[in-house]
């Protein structure tokens, strides 16, 4: 039965005021909330504040008593804002900024049918305050305490092309003002008062940085730090959890574009997230995972190293049981923490003296050898580039050093002991010590390899964290394909032609050049090709015979000579016609896709048998010429494939592969090799024997990295742009008499 229309009238009216209502009723709720924020509040003292010595702080938790409470916020709002009376709104002489701006009510934009409601703004130098109305007398129905961890937005373009507004997003404690108006400027204006009056805010400081101050005073006084820590329990061990964080961090979102892969919040939420990981970490039988996540949060986000630090600081201050097994895990943390990040001063100066504390307390205990290696990691940390992997955290926690394969081309692999500190130009050099090749003119280096590429490692690269980028590729990487690894090779060639042939040195050079080969940087014919394969076998085998261990070709041969020699796969043109390009989606899903996906298969199936043929063949004339190679010895063989090889131009210079932004020929080719050599850098086409261009070093003014991928190159008059993923590598390739 339908309703009479006087009912149909007096349900809307009542839907209309119930949506009045909510309108006005959440203003209200809104003052009150954000008044019980400032009540919810850490207690933040300003920097120029004098407290006495007994702070006395109890640990921050939710269940403190409302008397208690309410006098910590008396305090905090005495020393941050003024008490404001019902005074007239536009007769505010504090005034600096004030005008009328949308807020975000319930419905806001997401109902746009719902407009938002207008409020009349006063920013002042404390606080941005909104009323109901600018006329005399108007109800103040909001407050947000402006103070140093205040931050501010700018507007959003995206915002105004969806709502039609430009938003200024103003970021408290708990709650944050969403701010729209119509007007760019208007926005930009509001802005940057804001802003204005946070950066013109004293810093403010927590209890925990005050008691850090206080202990720094007092060190030299026992009597008195035992009473700061007796009487602030802040300072020590707790179960509880922790509901704010122990240094002060900026309110507000974090710029989910920075910190990578892993998406975060707040740098208060994470730092309270922190916390429950490391009471977790207490009762965690295996805590290495965990750990690695903990450090993995203070790389993607570094303001919350200090907090982590002073985290575990407190939590190893008197611990419900020392020495026991939850504590181990907190000093063992706490060790990994000392490898990877190195602390502010103010934050190094409290750990020193806790690790000093501790050992004075416990001398013979596992605390304070945790403490004395902590010490000394310290003074050598510098910052990293990965978290340490698995294995390096399993040896932190015993405290001891890694131990590092090095393969060397030609010799046996190299184990070398290394810490977290240990740099690839400290390893090199005592490869070149070990391997007596001290005496050697040329240079060498350290290389990661793997099967699809090869970059020499920076001098300056710690090699703890190449290790971790190698745990990190092989969960990538496919099972077929082999694991990455460390090479010890020449890295400059100052000298090639006075390498004695019955040295390890030459053999080196040896390996190095058939590398060379195999990745196809010596540009010659395939008939010479053919014959180093040759020498390449009768250096391995000697003589030819059947039963002679056969390599595959690929380890002898470069395998791009023989899919250069298969036809390029034929393009389909793309259909522009709509109608064509639907019929042609309609038919790949039926039988005409089956067909198409036979056809492929077919044609892949032909093209291996084709490059098995040409395989076979290349092969034959290989085991031909091997032939002809009968009675010589292996140091001829190696030595005629170096001479062979040393006939291009180009060896002997350390080659990048890199794309050229300006040409220096004219509209020559974008795709080069940067070759860097002992007397010049050449450029040269890849695949052509002679260099497009050379520089000698005294035509070079000036090089180096303009960022992480472009390598600049200043000769005389003119600047070389290359675009390369080695620009670390090309750095320190010249010779050191430039």
């Amino acid at each position: 039965m339908p309703f009479p229309g006087g009912l149909w009238w007096l349900l809307c009216c009542r839907q209309g005021f119930t949506l009045l209502r909510r309108d006005y009723g959440e203003a209200d709720r809104e003052a009150d909330g954000e008044a019980e924020e400032e009540e919810a509040s850490f207690e933040l003292r300003a920097q120029g504040d004098q407290g006495s010595l007994e702070v006395s702080l109890s640990q921050p938790t939710r269940s403190s008593s409302g008397s208690e409470r309410s006098l910590l916020v008396a305090e905090e709002m005495r020393s941050l804002i003024v008490e404001k009376g019902p005074g007239p709104v536009e007769d505010d002489p504090d005034a600096l900024v004030k005008g009328w701006l949308q807020r975000e009510v319930r419905g806001g934009m997401k109902t746009p049918w719902i407009r938002p409601r207008k409020y009349w703004f006063v920013l002042t130098p404390d606080s941005l305050d909104y009323y109901s109305s600018n006329e005399k007398g108007a109800r103040r129905l909001g407050s947000l305490v402006l103070t140093s961890l205040c931050s501010v937005l700018w507007p959003d373009k995206q915002t105004y092309k969806e709502t039609g507004y430009w938003n200024v997003t103003v970021f408290g404690r708990k709650h944050c003002y969403r701010l729209y108006t119509e007007h760019l400027n208007e926005a930009v204006h509001w802005v940057c008062a804001v802003q204005k009056v946070i950066d013109s805010k004293v810093p403010v400081q927590t209890p925990t940085q005050l008691l850090m101050r206080d202990v720094e005073e007092h060190c030299g006084s026992p009597e008195v730090l035992e009473q700061i820590y007796r009487c602030n329990p802040i300072l020590r061990y707790t179960s509880s959890p922790l509901y704010a964080p122990l240094l002060p961090f900026p309110y507000g979102s974090l710029d989910q574009s920075a910190p990578g892969p892993r998406s975060y919040t707040t740098l208060r939420d994470e730092a309270v997230k922190l916390f429950n990981s490391l009471q977790q970490l207490e009762s965690e039988r295996d805590p290495v995972p965990l750990m690695q996540g903990i450090l993995q949060t203070c790389l993607d986000l570094p303001p919350l190293v200090d907090e982590i630090y002073c985290q575990l600081v407190k939590q190893t201050t008197e611990p419900a049981a020392p020495g026991g097994q939850g504590d181990l895990h907190y000093w063992q943390l706490l060790t990994c923490m000392s490898c990877t990040f190195l602390p502010s001063p103010p934050v190094l100066r409290f750990l020193r003296f806790h690790l000093d504390r501790t050992e004075s307390r416990f001398p013979t205990s596992e605390m304070a050898k945790y403490a004395c290696f902590i010490r000394e990691a310290l003074g050598k940390t510098k910052g990293r580039e990965c978290v340490p992997s698995l294995e390096e955290i399993l040896v932190l926690m015993r405290r001891q050093e890694m131990i590092c394969t090095v393969h060397c081309p030609g010799a046996p692999a190299c184990s070398v002991a290394i810490s977290s500190h240990t740099t690839a130009e400290e390893v090199a050099r005592e490869l070149v010590s070990r391997l007596g090749l001290s005496q050697s003119p040329n240079l060498f280096a350290l290389y990661e390899q793997s099967r699809r590429r090869e970059q020499p490692v920076a001098s300056a690269t710690l090699l703890a964290d190449v290790l971790t980028r190698f745990e990190n590729l092989a969960g990538e990487e496919r099972e077929q394909d082999p694991p990455c690894r460390l090479c010890f090779k020449h890295y400059g060639f100052l000298d090639t032609d006075n390498v004695p042939r019955d040295s390890l040195e030459f053999a080196l050079l040896f390996e190095q050049a058939h590398e060379m080969v195999l990745r196809g940087y010596v540009p010659t014919s395939e008939e010479t090709l053919q014959t180093l394969a040759a020498l390449r076998l009768q250096s391995l085998n000697s003589d030819f015979s059947t039963h002679a261990p056969f390599p595959r070709l690929e380890e002898l041969f470069p395998p791009h000579v023989l899919h250069a020699r298969l036809p390029p796969p034929r393009r389909r043109t793309p259909t522009k016609c709509r109608g064509v390009r639907l019929r042609a989606g309609l038919l790949a899903g039926g039988l005409w896709g089956q067909t198409l996906a036979k056809q492929r298969a077919e044609r892949d199936q032909r093209l291996r048998g084709r490059l098995r043929e040409e395989g076979a063949s290349t092969m034959a004339a290989i085991v031909e010429k091997w032939k002809l190679l009968q009675g010589m010895g292996r140091p001829e063989a190696m030595a005629a494939y170096v001479a062979l090889v040393q006939e291009w131009p180009g060896f002997g210079s350390t080659l990048f592969d890199v794309d050229l932004r300006a040409s220096p020929v004219g509209a020559g080719p974008q795709r080069l090799w940067l070759g860097i050599g002992a007397k010049a850098v050449s450029l040269y086409k890849p695949g052509e024997p002679e260099p497009l261009d050379s520089f000698c070093y005294g035509r070079i003014s000036s090089f180096g990295a303009s960022d992480s991928s472009t390598f600049r190159l200043s000769v005389e008059d003119r600047d070389l742009l290359f675009e390369t993923s080695q620009v670390r590598g090309c750095h320190p390739s010249f010779p050191p008499s430039l």
